[in-house]
């Protein structure tokens, strides 16, 4: 269904109504407000989620909700006038706050919830609320992943940095490169730093940490996980280098993520899901 916009927020119920006779499937991207080094804004998680999400409403033609830019970060509290500006909730309120959105469009006549989230820390928590809600209703409901880390596959061949410079991480090459997509205005390049990460003094010299993720190496396996917070292992909150980064990267990697997504929707539209608990009353 051809509409002036696919965000939810910016149209009518009349609007969603006509939309839910055709299809059922709506998106909801899930990001954070946390500090992301010294040159990209607090809200990078939540540009490149709305940015990905629509990019591929557009293309799949399916609506989706105003960003949820509040996630799970206790990683980046760092001392106050390191991590300024930080929020995080802790996780049964989140998941309590998913949970809610995704029952009030449940409510309305949506079958299939996809969250789309950009913010790693959120899919450590998120799994048992995709039950929950499916459980509770019957509704499919999913959640992609859309950012690099350790997972490059779709944009490995735009990505210029090599492994040790960690392309996708935090702040590096994949980030700023899509903030500057999104308003080149808002990276501060002459305030920017390449950081490599050091293993915190928390653990072993025997364990090895190369980057933000909880698995640590020891003797060449991941089997160890740790709690650790992001300044224990950069200074400056920045994992790799992003010193080659570009908005035409940026603009490459959106397509490139939304098309996947967008793929995705075609898929899930043909599903026949029968929802057996839609009344949110239910639930107050």
């Amino acid at each position: 269904m051809e509409l002036p916009t696919y965000n939810l927020g910016e149209l009518s119920p009349v609007d969603v109504r006509a939309y839910l006779e055709e299809k059922d499937v709506v998106m909801i991207p899930i990001a954070s407000l946390e500090q992301h080094g010294p040159h990209l804004p607090l809200l990078t998680d939540a540009i490149q989620a709305e940015e990905v999400t629509k990019r591929a409403a557009e293309r799949a033609q399916v609506l989706y909700t105003p960003t949820v830019w509040m996630g799970y970060s206790p990683q980046h509290m760092y001392d106050p006038g390191s991590g300024t500006g930080t929020i995080t909730i802790r996780p049964h309120l989140l998941l309590e706050l998913w949970y809610d959105v995704g029952r009030s469009l449940i409510h309305h006549g949506f079958n299939k919830l996809v969250f789309v989230n950009n913010h790693g820390s959120n899919a450590k928590i998120v799994e048992p609320l995709l039950r929950r809600l499916r459980y509770d209703t019957g509704a499919m409901v999913a959640m992609s992943r859309l950012y690099g880390e350790r997972y490059l596959a779709l944009i490995d061949d735009i990505m210029e940095n090599p492994p040790e410079e960690t392309p996708g991480w935090h702040s590096s090459e994949l980030e700023t490169s899509q903030v500057m997509a999104h308003n080149e205005a808002l990276v501060r390049m002459d305030r920017a730093v390449a950081q490599i990460p050091e293993r915190p003094a928390s653990i072993p010299d025997s364990f090895v940490k190369n980057d933000g993720a909880p698995d640590v190496a020891f003797q060449g396996h991941e089997f160890f996980l740790f709690a650790t917070d992001h300044q224990e292992f950069t200074p400056s909150g920045v994992i790799g280098n992003p010193f080659r980064s570009s908005a035409e990267k940026g603009q490459r990697t959106y397509d490139r993520y939304a098309e996947h997504l967008a793929a995705a929707l075609g898929e899930f539209e043909k599903l026949d899901v029968e929802v057996h608990t839609r009344a949110w009353r239910q639930i107050v």
